[in-house]
C-alpha cells in the first residue's frame, strides 16, 4: 500500500471486521484487497481505538490515530511488470527478455534493473508460477455478483415501441451455485441496492462476502489492488454485516461463478424469452423466476447427486448469516457547504444545521423518508424529508440566541446595504426579511438580489425592484427576471443613437423624395 494515510473507510471497516465478524487479518486483507502486512501494521496502530466508535469523539478519535506520521519509504528500483514480460514471452514469437529489458529501461532509466539483475528477478518469478486450479468455496462463504450482458425489451403497449432495455441482474453462491436473477431497469445504484435486498431476501440469509464485479454503481474507483466500493454500498454491506470482496480488475478467474452463471441464466432463462413481448417490469420478472426455479431444480451434470437448490436446502442455506429485522433503505450522499442562513438545500428544500457550522462542509445522507447532515463523522442533525421545494425547516435548537447576528450577517446589515442601492430595494429586502418565519431564512435570497448589483449595475436593480413593488412581486427570481428584460430594453433603446447618420453627395435624403412626390421627377 502507498505510504499515504489509510482512508477512514478503510480504517472503520479493519475494525469492524476485526471486532464484529471476529475475521483474521489474512482475511481482512483479501475483502479489502490489500497485503496482509498492511493489516498487520494497521490493526496494531489501530488497537487503541474502541469498537463501536463512541458517539461523541469516536471518529475524531480515530482520525487522530491515523494521523501519526510515518516514516518515508526508502528509495527502491521501479519494479517491472512480471506477469506482463511473461505474456510478451509466451505469445509473442521473437520477443526475447533482451528486447523487453531495453524496453523496461526506456521507461525506468536509472531506477530500472541492469540486465543480469533483470533476468535473475524473472526467473525467480517464473518459478514461482504454479498452475491453475479449481477454486473450491465453503458453504455460505460467496455471493458472485454480475450483470449479464444481453438485455430485454420492454415495450410501450400503446405504441409497440421499446421503452427501455431491462439489465439483467445475476448473483450465485460459490459453494451451491444457488442463482437468483432478476430484471431492473437500469445498473444505476438505486437498481443495484435493491436487486441486492432482494436476493437476500429470496436466499434468506447473507452470505460472510460478496463478490462483485467492478460495476461503476459498487466500486467507484477499480483497482487492481485497492478498489473503493461505493460508499451506499459499504453502508448496505454493514447494514447486513456482510464484507465486500471485488473482483480484482481484468481477472475472470476471481469470479468465474458468476461468469458461468451469467451464461446458464443467457441460455436457459433469457433465450427461451427472446420470442416473448414484455410490456412491463413486473411481467418480465415472474416469466424470470419461472424458469429461474427449473434451472435451480435441474440435476447436475458433472456426477454429483441432486440439483443446486437440493445442494443449497441441504447444506448451504443453514450456514448463512441471518438476515437483519429490517430491510436496508437505500440512502443517497452528498457533500454541502452550510450557507450563512445555517441551513443545507436537498432537493431544493433548506434544513437547519447548528448555527456554528456556517461555512463549513457537511455531508448529507438522504433517504425516502429522512435526511441526517454529518460533520467529521458525527451526526449534527437530523429531519424528516420534506418535499416542499422552497421550503426551511429549521430546528430551534440549531438558531443563534435571540436570532442575533449569525456570523456578521444581520437584518439590519443588509438594509443598510439595500439602502446604499436604493430605497425601492430596501423596500424589497424588507419584504424578504419579513416573509420569512425567521429573518435568517431570507439571508440566502438576499444575498442573491443583492448581487445582481455586480452583476450588472446597482440603477438597473433599483429601477428592477421599482417595477416589482408595482407589480406586487418581490422574489430573488421575478427581480431578476425583470432586471434581464430592463438590461435588454435600454440595450436596444440605445443602439440607435450609438452610430450618427452618415452624410455622402450620392445619399439622396428626404429632399430628393420630397421632391418627387410633388412635381413627379427629381430634381435637378
Amino acid at each position: 500500500m502507498p505510504n499515504a494515510r489509510l482512508p477512514m473507510n478503510h480504517a472503520r471497516e479493519i475494525l469492524r471486521l476485526s471486532r464484529e465478524r471476529k475475521m483474521s487479518g489474512r482475511a481482512i486483507a483479501q475483502s479489502l484487497s490489500l497485503s496482509p502486512s498492511t493489516i498487520s501494521k494497521y490493526l496494531r496502530q489501530l488497537e487503541p481505538v474502541p469498537w463501536p466508535l463512541p458517539d461523541s469523539g469516536g471518529e475524531a478519535l480515530l482520525a487522530k490515530v491515523l494521523e501519526k506520521k510515518k516514516a518515508p519509504a526508502p528509495s527502491a528500483r521501479v519494479e517491472p511488470d512480471w506477469a506482463q514480460v511473461h505474456r510478451e514471452l509466451q505469445s509473442h514469437k521473437g520477443v526475447t527478455l533482451l528486447l523487453l529489458w531495453e524496453e523496461y529501461r526506456e521507461t525506468a532509466k536509472e531506477q530500472g534493473y541492469s540486465y543480469s539483475r533483470f533476468c535473475i528477478h524473472y526467473a525467480a518469478y517464473a518459478k514461482r508460477l504454479k498452475p491453475s486450479f479449481r477454486n473450491t468455496y465453503t458453504p455460505g462463504d460467496r455471493l458472485f455478483i454480475d450483470y449479464a450482458g444481453t438485455t430485454v425489451p420492454i415495450r410501450d403497449p400503446k405504441t409497440g415501441e421499446v421503452a427501455l432495455d431491462a439489465q439483467v441482474f445475476v448473483s450465485v453462491l460459490g459453494f451451491s451455485n444457488y442463482v437468483f436473477s432478476e430484471a431492473t431497469s437500469s445498473q444505476e445504484l438505486s437498481c443495484w441496492i435493491g436487486s441486492h435486498v432482494r436476493c437476500f431476501a429470496f436466499l434468506g440469509g447473507v452470505p460472510a462476502l460478496l463478490v462483485p464485479d467492478n460495476l461503476k454503481s459498487g466500486i467507484t474507483t477499480p483497482d487492481l489492488y485497492e478498489p473503493l466500493a461505493n460508499e451506499t454500498y459499504r453502508e448496505m454491506a454493514e447494514h447486513y454485516s456482510v464484507a465486500i470482496f471485488p473482483a480484482r480488475v481484468k481477472r475472470p478467474r476471481d469470479k468465474a461463478p458468476a461468469e458461468q452463471s451469467v451464461l446458464l441464466v443467457t441460455r436457459w432463462i433469457l433465450a427461451k424469452l427472446r420470442k416473448r413481448t414484455f410490456f412491463d417490469l413486473a411481467e418480465l420478472n415472474r416469466a424470470i423466476r419461472i424458469l429461474l426455479e427449473e434451472l435451480n431444480t435441474r440435476p447436475f451434470k458433472d456426477g454429483r447427486p441432486g440439483s443446486r437448490k437440493d445442494l443449497f436446502l441441504s447444506r448451504e442455506k443453514a450456514a448463512l448469516g441471518p438476515l437483519p429485522s429490517t430491510r436496508y433503505e437505500l440512502a443517497r450522499w452528498k457533500k454541502a457547504k452550510v450557507h450563512i442562513d445555517y441551513h443545507v438545500e436537498v432537493d431544493r428544500h433548506f434544513y437547519s444545521v447548528p448555527h456554528a457550522l456556517i461555512h463549513q462542509e457537511v455531508r448529507i445522507r438522504i433517504t425516502e423518508t429522512v435526511v441526517e447532515v454529518f460533520h467529521h463523522g458525527e451526526r449534527v442533525a437530523s429531519h424528516k424529508k420534506d418535499p416542499a421545494p422552497g421550503r426551511h425547516t429549521t430546528l430551534s435548537a440549531h438558531m443563534p440566541e435571540s436570532h442575533q447576528a449569525v456570523s456578521g450577517w444581520s437584518p439590519e446589515r443588509f438594509l443598510e446595504w439595500a439602502g446604499r442601492v436604493g430605497s425601492a430595494t430596501r423596500q424589497v429586502v424588507e419584504a424578504l426579511l419579513s416573509s420569512r418565519r425567521h429573518p435568517q431564512q431570507a439571508y440566502r435570497s438576499c444575498l442573491g438580489l443583492l448581487s445582481l448589483a455586480r452583476k450588472d449595475s446597482p440603477s438597473t436593480l433599483e429601477h428592477a425592484c421599482q417595477r416589482a413593488l408595482a407589480l406586487g412581486v418581490g422574489s430573488y427570481r421575478e427581480v431578476r427576471v425583470l432586471m434581464e428584460s430592463t438590461s435588454s430594453r435600454k440595450t436596444s433603446a440605445d443602439a440607435p443613437n450609438s452610430h450618427p447618420v452618415q452624410t455622402h453627395d450620392n445619399i439622396r435624403g428626404a429632399r430628393y423624395y420630397a421632391a418627387l412626390d410633388t412635381k413627379g421627377e427629381p430634381p435637378c
